[in-house]
């Protein structure tokens, strides 16, 4: 069976979550193979968690570089073992990062390149991507023509599933083209303790009618009570009350979790079309013609100051 190149995201020491996701979508299409860069120590673990979720075979490579410069080393790696391993398909999370990767992997195999995908399936001319465009207004389906497919999928898209596999690790020396941006200084981020964003199963978003930054506590005390990332509208983000790390929307972020709560959103285009593709969505508005009604799974006409307290309450039971 062909093998599915994953390129696994870590972060200190710790597979991430849409990694498993991608592992399992790549039990559809092929044998997965999981690719691992820049780990350390810390390869063999990750190696054997990429093992427990089908990879028959992890591809290792470590050096300086991959810390040290941006991108670059990472799209060396990844596109000379797919050359080496005579690669099927490549999956890539869809980040920022991780489109920025696939696309200039598929450039240097020559090949096609679908993004943002939410679903795979096995075809006969490849593998069958499903997509969510036009602000997620439709759904189309679409397989690269050309060369091996490099496809990234939106975090969320399927829930990881264990599947023991081999977990064989091989080495692989890496010929890095040192044509890449130089990191010079890192500050760490500040933890919030809440889920990432865009790898989040819970969304709890506020927007204009929080009216103020001072309002953003009923939405937080929401999400902590869920265990849910917190959101913001473009509203909200530009009038100071939210930082734009957490905007979602078309200029934002767009996330996929399982359950999105709106809270004070109108439903402008611009922000569903970053969480349209959410699989539960539930809006709180004052306002009974707010356009967000119109693609919500429930909707509380209300007070978002009276209604998520409740909410809270509930919650934390």
């Amino acid at each position: 069976m062909a093998e599915i190149l994953v390129l696994v995201d870590h972060a200190d020491g710790v597979v991430r979550k849409p990694a498993l996701e991608l592992l399992t979508l790549a039990r559809r299409i092929g044998e997965p193979a999981a690719v691992v860069l820049g780990a350390g120590a810390a390869a063999a673990d990750i190696a054997a968690k990429a093992g427990e979720f089908g990879a028959a075979k992890v591809y290792v490579a470590d050096g300086a570089e991959f810390a040290d410069q941006l991108v670059v080393p990472k799209v060396d790696a990844l596109a000379q073992i797919a050359k080496a391993a005579d690669a099927a398909a490549v999956l890539v999370t869809s980040s920022g990062e991780g489109k920025e990767v696939a696309a200039r992997v598929a450039l240097r195999l020559g090949s096609g390149i679908i993004t943002d995908a939410v679903d795979l399936e096995a075809g006969d001319g490849g593998p069958v991507a499903t997509q969510s465009v036009f602000a997620a207004s439709f759904q189309v389906k679409s397989r690269v023509s050309h060369g091996v497919p490099v496809i990234t999928v939106k975090p969320n898209a399927v829930a990881p599933e264990a599947a023991p596999a081999a977990g064989a690790v091989e080495n692989v020396t890496v010929a890095f083209t040192g044509n890449a941006a130089t990191v010079v200084a890192r500050t760490p981020r500040v933890s919030s303790g809440r889920p990432e964003l865009t790898e989040a199963a819970i969304v709890v978003s506020g927007g204009r009618g929080v009216g103020a930054a001072e309002g953003f506590g009923v939405v937080e005390e929401l999400a902590d009570a869920l265990g849910a990332a917190v959101g913001a509208s473009r509203a909200a983000v530009d009038a100071g009350w939210y930082p734009h790390t957490n905007q979602v929307g078309q200029t934002g972020k767009q996330v996929s979790p399982q359950l999105y709560v709106a809270a004070g959103i109108s439903g402008a285009i611009q922000h569903r079309a970053g969480m349209q593709t959410s699989k539960t969505i539930v809006a709180i508005n004052k306002d009974p013609e707010a356009p967000i009604f119109e693609l919500v799974d429930y909707g509380v006409v209300g007070d978002l100051f009276t209604v998520l307290p409740q909410l809270t309450a509930e919650a934390k039971g």
